[in-house]
């Protein structure tokens, strides 16, 4: 007589305990929890870094975030789509939002960052003067915090010279 310990999670099912479609009902909602949750801090950090956007939604859908609201122009538009965009496990960003006031500028270009890049290679690549650097960092501000933190992967919104 006495108790014997077994491993709780192997064996055979016999019935005791969750159904599969508990389990996955179970699942699924802890996914679209923790969708929420990434949402509500994709809102939380644009609005922390100044860019803000009237009655801002987002909906995480596998990898892909849909973001609507009302940005107050382009330029806040786009950075809020590089901030979603660069996010841990989102692979696309599908642009809902309106903009408040159309200024004529032509929309920026994305670039994404490759091993080795730095923006002044980047300036060079793109605008043929790598001292133009200063631009690329300028309009990805304030998700750049210095000119030197760039990675591999990151998007970054190149604007058009005028």
């Amino acid at each position: 007589m006495g108790i014997f310990s077994f491993i709780k999670n192997a064996g055979a099912a016999i019935g005791i305990g969750k159904s599969e479609a508990e389990e996955a009902a179970e699942a699924e909602a802890a996914i679209v929890a923790a969708n929420e949750a990434a949402a509500t801090k994709m809102i939380e950090t644009t609005n922390a870094l100044g860019l803000n956007v009237q009655g801002m939604q987002v909906v995480i859908s596998n990898d892909t975030a849909t973001i609507s609201g009302l940005a107050k122009d382009n330029a806040t538009r786009e950075k809020v789509i590089l901030v979603v965009g660069n996010t841990e496990g989102i692979a696309q960003v599908d642009d809902q939002m309106e903009v408040e006031v159309e200024i004529q500028e032509p929309e920026a270009t994305f670039y994404t960052v490759k091993k080795g890049d730095y923006l002044s290679k980047i300036s060079k690549e793109v605008y043929g003067n790598a001292m133009k650097y200063e631009i690329i960092f300028e309009a990805n501000k304030p998700m750049l915090t210095h000119p030197d933190k760039i990675y591999p992967g990151q998007v970054l919104r190149i604007p058009a010279l005028s």
